[in-house]
């Protein structure tokens, strides 16, 4: 795993120095990494077989999720992702048929109109996979996002299995500062394979 910037540094001088990493990669080589890392993750049997998957729709310099999700809709699997309410500091995932249906909002991030399908019951949920964006992952599945609790408050009670989507750069090889309301991913998703943070 690539190097960590220490332990003792916190979540806010971690996330400037890994969104300036980022930052600094050439086009190509995030092109080929996240080609990688979408080639690992449909070869992974649980992903593979989940009816419903649940992902962030990706901008700037993230981990490409958009060419996977056309690939997805087209090969008839179900794609949902989220609409984020600022005030109450929540979101929900909501179905979608196309990138089409998705329009700039939150802070220019693309969501689906309000009317699209909610899925707002965990029972909905059940036996689906969530692929959760980061700047920075560590061996047991902690991550630093980008400070708005999103998704750790949507993954404290989602009932399917979380996968973070990371480049090697965004591998820390020492653990991360974390918070009690912190929820890690299940596997990280990296250029050619994926692997459990189980054994942690």
């Amino acid at each position: 795993m690539a190097s960590s910037y220490g332990t003792d540094a916190d979540k806010s001088s971690l996330r400037s120095n890994y969104l300036s990493a980022r930052r600094g990669l050439p086009e190509r080589t995030r092109y080929e990494s996240d080609s990688s890392i979408s080639s690992a993750l449909m070869a992974f049997p649980l992903f593979a077989a989940a009816p419903l998957v649940l992902t962030y729709v990706s901008r700037s310099e993230e981990v490409g999720t958009r060419a996977l999700i056309e690939r997805l809709l087209v090969s008839g699997r179900r794609v949902a992702v989220p609409r984020t309410d600022i005030a109450s500091g929540t979101m929900t995932f909501h179905e979608i048929s196309s990138l089409d249906d998705l329009a700039p909002r939150t802070m220019g991030i693309l969501e689906p109109p309000e009317e699209a399908p909610a899925l707002t019951n965990p029972a909905q949920l059940v036996g689906s996979v969530c692929l959760v964006p980061g700047l920075v992952f560590d061996g047991a599945g902690h991550r630093i996002g980008y400070g708005g609790g999103f998704y750790d408050r949507f993954l404290a009670f989602y009932p399917g299995e979380k996968i973070g989507l990371a480049r090697t750069t965004m591998l820390s090889s020492n653990p991360l500062p974390t918070d009690g309301h912190d929820v890690p991913v299940d596997f990280i998703a990296t250029e050619g394979s994926v692997w459990s943070c189980r054994s942690y």
